[in-house]
């Protein structure tokens, strides 16, 4: 392959897309994944608006990453494509307002278990065969609300979803893929003005900032 190719699952909005804005910056082909279409679609236009010399490109896959089917035939359709991967980032998740785990929903607990967890699992056995074809890498983003207060649905599939991020990366330590686990500074997303309404956002950090930090460990 001459060209890189990065897989990003969760890249409509947030650190996903910004880091899909990036990759495509410098020259990559980005497999942007979403269930938003519009967010693509904005992702998209950020790119060919910059107008970069030797800027890469996108390829849009508007899909729920729960589903399994769906994710299947996107991993076959990248392997007859291109053979492989350089990068996967797993970004999406589910997140729920913040509420005392006696008062856990349990609708919303179970849609925090298929994506945060479940989906995770599955992508990965799907991703690896892609990565090792492709000598590539994975990175998982971690977050430091898991186990706090009032973040019992999130909070916990979150953290079994890192459990399972670092099971994988001690398992390929010595024959790869590699597996990247970062802790990105607090940014102003739309997730944590959910979290922490009334917080003062000037003093986040910059999401395309941020983008560029963890882009430049691959």
């Amino acid at each position: 392959m001459s060209q890189k190719i990065a897989l990003i699952t969760g890249a409509s909005r947030g650190l996903g897309s910004a880091m899909a804005e990036q990759l495509a910056l410098r020259g990559w082909h980005v497999v942007a994944v979403a269930r938003t279409v519009g967010g693509l679609e904005d992702l998209d236009d950020r790119v060919k608006a910059a107008k970069l010399p030797g800027a890469g490109s996108l390829t849009l896959a508007p899909m729920d990453v729960t589903n399994e089917d769906a994710m299947r035939h996107l991993c076959r359709s990248i392997h007859d494509r291109w053979g492989g991967l350089q990068f996967w980032a797993h970004t999406a998740v589910h997140t729920t307002a913040l509420a005392p785990a006696g008062s856990l929903d349990m609708k919303d607990l179970d849609k925090s278990v298929a994506t945060n967890l479940r989906a995770t699992a599955f992508l990965i056995t799907m991703v690896e065969p892609l990565l090792r074809a492709g000598n590539g890498s994975a990175m998982f983003l971690d977050d430091p609300i898991a186990g706090t207060r009032f973040s019992a649905a999130y909070g916990t599939t979150k953290a079994a979803q890192m459990a399972l991020a670092r099971a994988w990366q001690a398992e390929n330590e010595k024959v790869g893929p590699k597996v990247l686990i970062q802790t990105p500074a607090p940014m102003a997303t739309a997730v944590r003005g959910r979290f922490y309404p009334g917080e003062d956002r000037s003093k986040l950090a910059d999401l395309q900032t941020e983008a560029s930090k963890l882009v430049a460990l691959i």
